[in-house]
């Protein structure tokens, strides 16, 4: 077929279209309208900013920044615990076992998110089996208080994005291969400078996409802040989700909502600024380094 190749394109790009790129057009158009009575849901005769102006509000304001918090927290969390499991099962562990270890991973993913969300209000419940087994053991005098808090919603959101942090974590680790591994060791590098200095930068891209795997879903998460966190683990998107179907105020709802992706977009670009600025002192050494060799002859090299 002698075709154009973005005809190949096509159906991705009318797919995102479709499903990604109308709906938000309509959530940011919504956003500009008011609710227009006790029984009407939207209406956009009038535009106007005052729905941002009332999600910014010093009520909605203080749960944008619980929201943000539990975000990068509960990110750095899942990247603090998925590294060295996936370094783990990408290079310690033999190759005949590793299908089963990734299956483990994935087996969370067959439950219902709300399931598996509800099974930790059963855990973490007063009168739930691991506060009795705590009361038992001496460990606690008092049933365990931790559910309807912030900390059992940062507990859930990590259990349950975990597995999104791990699968391109081992991806990426597994690339690296233990040529490059060996090569460095060859060189006079211990284990941790070659971790450090060779199989983590060359995984970036894997940390890269675990952090936005993680982040952005668990940023408009509201089933782990209802079930889990209640009153005092309120996130944006229960306020998105009541707007829209309780307070049945699809303008407010989409206000929060637009506010919402806004956060997203910058704390992901300041996130990029501050490991770029991190990482570019390592980078100039390297290419320094690198510029000194050139001059060397190539036996000396």
């Amino acid at each position: 077929m002698r075709a154009p190749r973005f005809l190949l394109a096509i159906p991705a790009w009318a797919w995102l279209a479709a499903f990604f790129v109308l709906p938000v057009a309509t959530v940011v158009y919504f956003s500009f309208g008011y609710k227009p009575g006790i029984f009407g849901t939207h209406a956009t005769d009038v535009l106007s900013l005052d729905r941002y102006r009332e999600a910014l509000s010093p009520t909605f304001f203080t749960t944008f920044t619980n929201t943000l918090r539990v975000g990068v927290l509960g990110t750095l969390l899942c990247l603090v615990i998925g590294i060295p499991m996936a370094y783990w099962m990408a290079v310690k562990v033999s190759p005949g076992k590793r299908a089963f270890l990734l299956a483990l991973v994935i087996v969370p993913f067959w439950t219902n998110f709300l399931v598996r969300t509800i099974g930790w209000q059963v855990i973490l419940a007063p009168e739930g089996w691991l506060s009795g087994m705590l009361q038992a053991l001496g460990l606690r005098e008092n049933p365990l208080a931790i559910l309807y808090t912030r900390s059992a919603v940062l507990l859930g959101v990590v259990y349950n994005y975990l597995p999104l942090m791990i699968l391109p974590l081992f991806v990426a680790f597994d690339r690296v291969g233990p040529a490059m591994r060996e090569a460095s060791k060859d060189l006079g590098a211990n284990r941790w400078r070659t971790f450090t200095r060779v199989t983590l930068p060359m995984a970036r891209p894997g940390i890269i996409a675990g952090i936005l795997l993680v982040f952005i879903p668990l940023m408009g998460d509201y089933i782990t802040a209802t079930v889990l966190g209640g009153a005092r683990g309120n996130m944006v998107g229960q306020l998105v989700a009541s707007q829209f179907q309780a307070a049945q105020n699809w303008a407010l709802g989409s206000a929060m909502a637009v506010l919402l992706i806004i956060v997203i977009a910058v704390t992901v670009l300041v996130g990029a600024a501050i490991a770029y600025v991190v990482t570019w002192p390592l980078s100039r050494a390297r290419r320094l380094r690198l510029a000194d060799l050139e001059g060397l002859p190539e036996k000396v090299r």
